[in-house]
Order: C-alpha cells, then structure tokens, then sequence
C-alpha cells in the first residue's frame, strides 16, 4: 500500500467572487520509506498540496489519502491525533517550528508533552534526536543561539519526536545559504535511511536532485514530469549516477509536455498524434498527417527503387532468358549469368 496516494484532487479558493485552482486533478503516489521531492514555480499548487497532506487544509475534490487516513472523511478530532502522531512538518521559518525561549531540548520535550509522552520518557528521547542530526551537544541552547541550519535540524527533531511514519518540509532550505542548505537535505536523506521514514519535501532549491531519488514536477496543479536517480555502471566498470526525466500520465491518458519541448516546436492549442509500434510522435496541428503526399517531394518507394537498380537489371534478365536456361540452385540474387547469356543494348540474349 502506498505511503501517500492522491487521485485527481482539486482545490479551489474563492475570494470576492474570483476563483483560483491552486490544484486542477493532481494524481500523486509516494511509496513507503521513499524521499521524495516536489519542486515548481510559484503558484504550482506544491504548498496548497504539502496543506492537505498535513491535515491543515481540505481539498475540493478528489481523493487524498496518508497512511490509510482518509484526509477528506477524517473529523477535527482526528485531524489532531493525526497531525501529532501520522506525520511530522517542518516549516520554512523557523519561527513556526521552535519556540523561541525553549532550548533545543525542550522544544523537543514539548512535543513529546502535548502528545501525552511521560516525562520521564521525554529528555532521553530529545537526547537521542539530537544526536542522530549531529547536534547533540547544542540541546541547552536557545534558537537564536543556533545558525540558521541547526535550527532547521532541530526543526526535525521536533517533527521526528513522536515517531511519525511520513516527514512533509515546506521549503525547509529557502532561508539557508548553500552550505547549510545542503547539510540539511543531507540530515534529511539520513534520517531517512536510519528512520525509514517516508519523506516529501517542496523546495525552490536546485540542488535537491542531488539528495534524492525521486523528484515529481508540478504544472499549473498538476504533475507534470518526474526524474528518477538510480546507479549503473559505466563502460569501465565504474559506478555512476543516472538521473532520467518520465512525462507523468494519470489515469485517464493526461499528461503535459515538458515546458520547453513546447517552446521549441511551436506547439499550442491542438497537437497531431501518431501512434508508431512502440511509441507515440507528436507533431504540430499544421504537419501533415503520416503518408500524405509533400508538394515538390518525390513519391514514396522513389528512393527505395533508386537504391536497388540490380533488382531491376535481374529482371530483365530473367524475362530475356530462354527456357531451361535456369539459374543453377545454388546461385544467388545478383550473381551475373555467364557472358553469353547477357542480354545486348536492345534486350537481346
């Protein structure tokens, strides 16, 4: 069973009469234990989406589903108990993820209190975060005490704290440098394969293809394309990383072309298809269909013919020669007949 599955869901916000579709029919599937990246432009819909998955939003329409929690069924009640116990989040601003007169530990610990953990269970369970994110020895300071990256490594200690099956991270590096920006995808590909907990993270930063294997684009409220990172070896035995790029096609045939295959061939309104054995062309509304003639273009099999004029001489050949005067058995196609059999400038034997 999936991890995160999402069936053409929609979301519409209305404000003074105006309507905007921040999601037009997403279809997403995220497998267990998977990390997994959303990137897109601004107004995508990848923050309206990391919303819904975190039980802090309702979609319009269609189907959204965490762990078998159904997002749209589930009551404010368990809207609660599943934010505290199904996933963790972990926020752009660090403000909205720490207290700030709490140390790393007790915000940690604070966590931990709300969902009922006793508190004897609590400092030992802080201590032990901390130290898998590499910043043990910072449990006793306060977030202004902490750079910028640490307080996001402290951000996922909290959302770690009480053991949920699926990370959501909204943008967890756009207020770092690149430095820390890369530490912390880096804690994050870590605690996913200690933890194997799954994890979704929207991001801007280019630099995450680097730190995962999946990465899902989304177009206009849907996805669009996604890349894949797998090993292979070279042709010197060496190992090395591959990334390829797959249009994303949901389940009734949609798909989007990728933003600059369009661009280069001039594409809008209506494209013709052709289907080919074991692939799908894709031509402009103003090419002509397959097999139509071209002005000016010589006609089809022109340039087959005039790539075999021995096939035409052997069978002039064949109509010129005399009965039983067969080609022996074991002769082939273009052997020349023996001098005497070859037929004179007016087809003569």
């Amino acid at each position: 069973m999936s991890a995160i599955v999402c069936r053409d869901l929609v979301r519409i916000f209305s404000a003074e009469g105006v309507e905007v579709q921040a999601l037009q029919g997403l279809t997403l599937d995220v497998q267990p234990g998977e990390l997994t990246a959303i990137v897109g432009a601004s107004g995508s819909g990848k923050s309206t989406l990391l919303n819904i998955l975190s039980g802090l939003d309702v979609p319009t329409a269609g189907a959204a589903s965490v762990e078998g929690h159904d997002l749209l069924a589930m009551k404010e009640k368990d809207r609660i108990d599943y934010r505290r116990h199904t996933v963790g989040f972990v926020w752009q601003q660090t403000g909205r993820n720490l207290v700030p007169y709490l140390s790393a530990t007790e915000n940690i610990a604070l966590t931990l209190a709300v969902a009922g953990v006793p508190r004897k269970e609590r400092a030992p369970r802080a201590a032990e975060l901390l130290d898998m994110l590499d910043i043990g020895e910072l449990g006793d300071r306060l977030p202004a005490q902490l750079s910028g990256g640490q307080q996001q490594r402290v951000a996922i200690g909290v959302a770690l704290a009480n053991r949920p099956k699926v990370l959501l991270a909204d943008e967890p590096t756009g207020e770092l440098d690149e430095v820390n920006s890369a530490l912390v995808l880096e804690t994050m590909r870590e605690v996913n394969a200690a933890l194997g907990v799954t994890v979704l993270i929207v991001t801007h930063d280019p630099g995450i293809s680097g730190h995962v294997r999946r990465v899902v684009q989304i177009r206009d409220g849907r996805t669009s394309t996604e890349t894949l990172r797998r090993t292979a070896l070279s042709a010197s035995g060496e190992e090395q990383h591959v990334a390829e790029e797959f249009a994303v096609l949901d389940r009734v045939g949609r798909m989007q072309l990728p933003a600059d295959y369009v661009r280069a061939l001039a594409l809008q309104d209506r494209v013709r298809l052709d289907l080919a054995a074991d692939h799908v062309e894709v031509f402009r509304s103003d090419a002509p269909p397959r097999g139509a003639a071209v002005p000016g273009a010589a006609p089809p099999g022109a340039a087959l013919e005039e790539g075999r004029p021995s096939l035409r001489r052997d069978r002039r050949r064949a109509a010129a020669a005399p009965p039983g005067d067969e080609r022996p058995s074991d002769a082939r196609p273009g052997d020349e007949p023996p001098a005497d059999a070859r037929p004179d400038e007016e087809g003569r034997a």
